[in-house]
């Protein structure tokens, strides 16, 4: 980059991930070469100035602790693919739960057995409709609670991953919800 400004952190990362996107004519490679450069430049110089941490804080790293398992209750994120899917109809969601107007308890155990039921019916994608909240400013007590409940062991097996619902399904009051297969339908 000659003349002109200097592009801010912000912009920088931004950049990136456009330049990495696309491909350069024959002829530019030599730019793309020297923004390369710089942008290793710059992100040795942000290394730098990071303070270092004590030794006290610092764990060294061990065979062990690269392939340590997430813990026990941990759900992988959707894979964007599957969501998309599930977003525009592609993938059929198999089964709903409403939550709405419901106490936790009532709600909880609900939610129990509308998953236990879908697992052993082989279904593999339902979706749970939790409802946003009604307080101003706050989220609803149900919207918190089901992530929670999810990492509790009555239904960790139960469940492979889930994520917040595209806007037409419901946005960030709707989970889409992936269930874990069940032996006969493994393959």
């Amino acid at each position: 980059m000659s003349g002109g400004r200097k592009l801010n952190s912000e912009e920088r990362i931004l950049w990136g991930k456009v330049a990495k996107s696309t491909r350069a004519f024959k002829e530019r490679w030599t730019d793309l070469a020297a923004f390369e450069a710089e942008e290793e430049a710059h992100a040795a110089e942000v290394e730098k100035s990071k303070p270092a941490l004590p030794r006290e804080v610092a764990e060294p790293v061990t065979e062990q602790s690269r392939t340590a398992k997430k813990p026990a209750g941990y759900h992988y994120p959707l894979e964007k693919p599957t969501k998309k899917k599930l977003a525009k109809g592609r993938l059929a969601i198999e089964a709903r739960l409403d939550l709405h107007g419901l106490f936790q308890g009532e709600a909880h155990d609900l939610l129990l057995d509308f998953i236990y039921r879908a697992h052993e019916r082989g279904l593999r994608h339902v979706l749970v409709i939790t409802g946003k909240g009604s307080s101003m400013g706050s989220e609803g007590a149900l919207r918190r609670a089901v992530p929670l409940w999810f990492s509790k062991a009555e239904f960790r097996f139960l469940i492979s991953s889930y994520e917040w619902a595209a806007r037409h399904h419901g946005g960030e009051g709707a989970l889409y919800v992936r269930l874990a297969r069940t032996e006969r339908t493994e393959r």
